[in-house]
């Protein structure tokens, strides 16, 4: 098994040069920013358009024993 630490200090060593070359006073997310948040954004509206579907199967009706005083006996609950 290759030793994973060399291999990510190299890659370190290669990326740090690169992180000199950017501006410090000019720094945007760019398109992978944008990609992220394109993502989860479209992640968002089906999550929401999933939940308005299972809401609308949701019966919200109250039977009319429901309203009944609880410590009241019913036809139901007489015994």
């Amino acid at each position: 098994m290759p030793d994973m630490s060399a291999s990510a200090s190299l890659a370190l060593t290669h990326l740090v040069p690169l992180a000199k070359e950017v501006d410090e006073n000019k720094v945007t997310p760019g398109v992978l920013g944008f990609i992220v948040f394109a993502v989860m954004a479209v992640a968002v509206w089906g999550l929401m358009k999933s939940m308005n579907k299972h809401m609308q199967k949701v019966d919200f009706k109250e039977s009319p024993n429901a309203k009944a005083d609880p410590g009241t006996p019913t036809a139901d609950t007489k015994g």
